[in-house]
C-alpha cells in the first residue's frame, strides 16, 4: 500500500522489451533504495512494480505487457524522471491517502496554467469513470495523491491544483497539455458506486 506522497524522482536508465514483460531499470541518485530487497514493492509513476535486482546503485523492476499496456510506462525513455514512493510502513505516519498502485488508466492533460506560484490543472478522465471521482475527493496521479477541486461531469474533467512542493518533488511541474498520466481510482469510492448502481439495476428488474 502506498500513501501517495512521493518520495522524490529517479532516472530511466533503460527499458528494455522482452518475451511478455519488459525490464526497467532505475538509478539511486537519492538513495532510496539504500535498504531495498529483492521482492519489494515500489510506485513508479504510481504504478506499483517490483524490485527484481538490486546492484551497484542500479534497480531493476519487471513490467508486464498488460501493465505497459494500460499505464504509460511503454512510454518512457531513457533520461525521463520518474516518480518514487517506497510502500508505506504501518508504523509511519499517512500524509496522504491510502492507494494501491493499481493504475485504471492513463488521463489526458487537459490544461495546464500558471495561477501565482501553483498550477491548475484539468484532466480528462475516459470511458465512464468520472462517476468514481467527487468533489474534494482524491485521485491519485502518476502516483501523487491529490485534492479533486472541480469536476465537469459533461466534459469528464477534474480540476486539480499543484502548489510548489509537488512541482518541486515530482515531475508534475514538466506536464504539458496533451501529456498522458497514470490514475487510480480510489477504491473505497468505487466500491460504493457500484454496489449502489448494482443495487438500483436490480430493483429495477423486479
Amino acid at each position: 500500500m502506498y500513501t501517495g506522497i512521493v518520495q522524490g524522482k529517479e532516472s530511466v536508465l533503460s527499458l528494455d522489451k522482452r518475451d511478455g514483460f519488459s525490464t526497467l531499470t532505475v538509478s539511486n541518485n537519492n538513495h532510496f533504495f539504500d535498504d531495498v530487497s529483492i521482492g519489494a514493492s515500489v510506485a513508479i509513476n504510481g504504478t506499483c512494480l517490483t524490485v527484481t535486482q538490486f546492484e551497484n546503485d542500479i534497480v531493476s523492476f519487471d513490467i508486464s505487457d498488460f501493465t505497459a499496456d494500460v499505464t504509460t510506462l511503454k512510454f518512457l525513455n531513457v533520461g525521463d524522471k520518474v516518480n518514487i514512493e517506497r510502500s508505506h510502513q504501518m508504523n509511519k505516519e499517512n500524509g496522504g491517502h491510502s492507494l494501491y498502485g493499481h493504475i485504471e488508466g492513463v488521463a489526458k492533460v487537459v490544461d495546464f496554467i500558471k495561477t501565482g506560484e501553483t498550477y491548475r490543472l484539468v484532466i480528462n478522465i475516459p470511458e465512464d469513470n468520472i462517476k468514481y471521482f467527487f468533489h474534494k475527493g482524491f485521485i491519485g496521479l502518476h502516483g501523487c495523491s491529490l485534492t479533486i477541486n472541480g469536476i465537469n461531469e459533461e466534459d469528464k474533467t477534474i480540476e486539480l491544483n499543484l502548489i510548489p512542493e509537488t512541482l518541486r518533488i515530482t515531475n508534475l511541474g514538466n506536464i504539458k497539455v496533451g501529456n498522458l498520466l497514470n490514475y487510480e481510482i480510489d477504491q473505497t469510492t468505487r466500491t460504493i458506486v457500484d454496489t449502489i448502481s448494482r443495487s438500483i439495476n436490480v430493483n429495477r428488474s423486479i
